[in-house]
């Protein structure tokens, strides 16, 4: 099983986002796949259609109460399932901070066998936190949205920093798979030359020896501006549901395959997205 999280400390760059349409698109692959979605705000439970409540079990109680992998998970469809979120996982920072090893609770809660699914993907918050530290401990990816924006690079290095000391010190398997640009503008000059320079960036650190993100990338595929993503959300559907026909859908397709190109050798041709 490939696990990876989708994180960024800033907020509104597209990571929920993110986070629901491409584990949508790889369910569309015939990939097996859990979305955990590890936010405070259930963004990406409410963005699924599942609202989440105090009755039902989430990712809460499977950090600090008593409930396990199976008691939380939630199918939605025959290839895609949600651990979802409540606004009680705010108290977790709290009550986890006097646990011994609280870095570590998720990933000694994921189950021993990862054979029913294919991608465990996770939603984090927009901190750096203590839940977001559990994430990198649990997974073997990192997938960084971010907009193509002069300030698009603010933050990144503490990002960088954090995944390599958990890297180091918590999980040596960790590394960052590479940045996905979202709300791009195409033809504008400003987003090639942020997305230049992101690249730029990421080939200096990258130099680094030993690096978790030594051989991170932009992905190939840009997630174009398009308010039908926007408006998913609102009506609890992924924009496989809510618009298959848009650049939003087209653009997330893409990226499933470049996700699954770079494990997969027989891994279908991706088709080229001009991005002006």
């Amino acid at each position: 099983m490939r696990s990876i999280a989708i994180i960024n400390q800033k907020g509104g760059v597209g990571k929920t986002t993110t986070a629901v349409n491409l584990s949508r698109a790889l369910a569309e692959q015939e990939q097996r796949v859990c979305l955990l979605d590890l936010d405070p705000q259930a963004h990406a439970t409410l963005h699924l259609g599942v609202n989440p409540t105090e009755e039902t079990p989430s990712v809460y109680d499977l950090l600090v109460g008593q409930a396990n992998w199976d008691d939380v998970l939630r199918p939605v469809l025959p290839t895609l399932s949600v651990i979802p979120s409540h606004i009680d996982l705010a108290a977790a920072e709290i009550e986890l901070a006097g646990e011994v090893g609280r870095e570590m609770v998720l990933r000694d809660k994921l189950p021993t066998n990862d054979d029913d699914f294919d991608f465990l993907i996770i939603d984090c918050p927009p901190s750096l936190g203590v839940l977001t530290l559990n994430a990198l401990v649990a997974v073997d990816e990192v997938i960084l949205p971010m907009q193509p924006h002069f300030l698009a690079l603010h933050g990144v290095s503490k990002l960088l920093h954090t995944i390599q000391v958990v890297a180091r010190r918590l999980n040596n398997k960790l590394r960052l798979n590479g940045v996905v640009f979202c709300m791009y503008d195409t033809g504008t000059r400003l987003a090639a030359e942020v997305s230049g320079d992101v690249e730029e960036f990421l080939a200096q650190a990258g130099q680094e020896a030993n690096s978790p993100w030594s051989d991170a990338k932009p992905f190939q595929t840009r997630i174009r501006r398009n308010v039908r993503l926007a408006e998913a959300p609102s009506f609890g559907q992924s924009i496989f549901e809510y618009a298959p026909t848009s650049h939003g859908a087209e653009d997330y397709r893409e990226l499933a395959l470049e996700v699954l190109s770079d494990c997969a050798e027989t891994a279908p041709e991706l088709p080229r997205q001009h991005v002006g």
